[in-house]
């Protein structure tokens, strides 16, 4: 896959924009139905990609219109008389599955063309009504998705459009299991598909080539998100809260791999305890290791067994970790031209990556310092909530455990009926929650423990694995075998 930069936004073969005037009757009563005036810039430029039936990744801010310019080209390319699934949206979240699903009402009123949201956490009798009545858009999230297509309550053999909605979060190493599964149902012909998303880092692009024959990006906010190899972002954050913006930025970040930098050994040993105590695979690389115990730790490090590596410059100089995704500075270093040095740790051979800064008030100056010398542009970032890691880590948790739960067999899930009464008494009672969050805990901390995909990936067996139905087979990146699907730390899913 070419590597995509700031001044590549325009897809090979490029389509002129059209206008609201340009549009078949139906899409221009359908904007007059939205109460738009005229067509938003994402929604000139994509439309005629869309409309066309080519692969195309499109990147434009959040609330520029997206859903818009995927769900106006349905009305042309989608059969109402068919009463059968003939457009998937896959998004990483309900609500946004939710207001999917609300747009698409209002844009397809009056056409014959229905859609439904199908997520996780609710009961499944209103879904399966709905896609048995053939509702012609489907959106909704991976795990409730692959529940409806293992139960057979809809097939995709009519597909026409696959789009993926925030692609970079649907992409990424918490969702990519459940992706590869669903592409298992998708038509062994090939299915025009559309990314949309304000972000595309480069891991994305890296596996753009497993789910489109030919990905090409058309880009509308070239200066406002990242598309290319190396993303520098900052946190503000007191120095006695370090410990804790620490854990709140990682669960956020949910980085598959990872380099902590600190200036000291003392700070390297109290990172790295720190990091254990919260249940994370975490190690440090230091002069009080014997050689011996540095090459042990490399090597877990390399084979995905180890997460992060906790380490000074000194013991982390010249080692090379492949596929290393984000590199944290715990502190700034004590002179400019380390922070090069260390942000050299990601990105390894264009693989792109992400440099992390915690730093308090005159650390924050340094960082600018840093900026100006190497022409570094900084994004700053508020350090996450309590709610809102709580949100990210139970959307995470939820996903686990649904995909553990389709894993099991008739006689497993059998069994477990008999704790369904007992389930129901412990989530009424307040003073029992704690039982149910001490479970939950548990196997979160497990989930902290994958071997990382991508890093240790194993050679699927013979037979199991199709080529991608919208992607030659030779296009998939080299290594990436069958994914351990249990146990991921990465971005949450519904």
């Amino acid at each position: 896959m070419e590597n995509f930069d700031a001044e590549h936004h325009e897809p090979d073969n490029s389509l002129p924009p059209v206008s609201l005037e340009d549009l078949p009757q139906s899409l221009r009563d359908a904007v007059a139905r939205a109460g738009w005036s005229s067509l938003m810039p994402v929604q000139s430029r994509a439309l005629p990609y869309l409309l066309a039936g080519r692969d195309i990744m499109v990147q434009s801010r959040t609330g520029s219109g997206k859903t818009g310019a995927f769900l106006l080209p349905a009305l042309e390319r989608l059969d109402p008389e068919r009463k059968e699934c003939q457009a998937m949206v896959l998004a990483p979240t309900r609500e946004l599955a939710l207001q999917v699903e609300h747009e698409a009402g209002t844009l397809f009123a009056g056409s014959g063309l229905q859609a439904v949201a199908c997520y996780g956490g609710v009961g499944y009798g209103k879904q399966k009504d709905a896609l048995a009545a053939g509702a012609q858009l489907v959106v909704g999230t991976p795990g409730r998705i692959l529940d409806h297509l293992q139960s057979r309550n809809f097939n995709l053999n009519a597909l026409r459009m696959l789009i993926l909605d925030e692609a970079d979060r649907m992409l990424s190493i918490g969702f990519y299991p459940d992706m590869k599964d669903v592409q298992r149902y998708l038509p062994k012909r090939r299915v025009p598909t559309h990314f949309f998303s304000a972000t595309y880092p480069p891991q994305v692009l890296r596996v753009a080539r497993e789910f489109m024959a030919d990905p090409q990006l058309l880009s509308l906010s070239q200066n406002q998100v990242h598309i290319a190899d190396m993303e520098h972002i900052f946190y503000a954050v007191k120095p006695m809260e370090k410990d804790r913006a620490l854990i709140r930025v990682l669960e956020l970040e949910s980085p598959s791999a990872a380099i902590i930098f600190c200036n000291t050994r003392a700070n390297v040993h109290y990172v790295t305890a720190v990091l254990q105590g919260f249940g994370y695979n975490a190690a440090e690389l230091s002069s009080d290791l014997s050689q011996a115990q540095r090459e042990k730790t490399l090597i877990s490090m390399r084979e995905g067994r180890l997460r992060f590596l906790v380490a000074t410059d000194v013991a982390a100089r010249g080692i090379d970790i492949p596929e290393l995704s984000h590199v944290v500075l715990y502190e700034p270093p004590e002179d400019q031209e380390s922070y090069i040095h260390r942000s050299g740790r990601t990105g390894r051979a264009g693989a792109g990556g992400t440099v992390i800064s915690l730093v308090d008030v005159m650390e924050k100056m340094e960082l600018g310092r840093i900026a100006r010398h190497y022409k570094i542009e900084f994004k700053e970032r508020e350090i996450p909530g309590d709610a809102q890691v709580a949100t990210v880590v139970g959307e995470r948790l939820t996903s686990l455990l649904e995909g553990r739960l389709r894993k099991l067999t008739g006689l497993q899930k059998e069994r477990l009926r008999r704790f369904l009464p007992l389930a129901r008494q412990l989530a009424q009672e307040e003073d029992s929650l704690p039982l149910l969050a001490m479970l939950l805990d548990e196997e979160y901390q497990q989930s902290l423990h994958a071997v990382i995909p991508g890093l240790a990936g194993e050679a699927e067996p013979a037979g199991e694995r199709r080529p991608a139905a919208n992607a030659s087979a030779k296009s998939a990146p080299a290594g990436r075998g069958r994914q351990r699907r249990r146990k991921t730390g990465g971005t949450p899913r519904n």
